[in-house]
């Protein structure tokens, strides 16, 4: 699986962005990704913190790793 090129605490910044109420595009064109990217990330972690966020990768690591 590809490593992200943002951590988690960034992907939840651009999000939170977005959600304050800038058009996605402003949030997309700073940082260098497509509306469909945010969107799919915001469909992972909206809603969540950066202590959430910490939390889901541990789980996916611990998973990765048992299979």
């Amino acid at each position: 699986m590809r490593k992200s090129r943002f951590t988690e605490a960034q992907i939840i910044g651009m999000i939170k962005e977005q959600e304050a109420g800038l058009p996605t595009a402003e949030p997309c064109r700073k940082h260098g990704l497509s509306p469909a990217t945010l969107y799919k990330l915001k469909a992972k972690y909206g809603g969540m913190d950066v202590s959430d966020a910490k939390r889901l990768k541990q789980l996916e690591d611990v998973f990765v790793a048992s299979r």
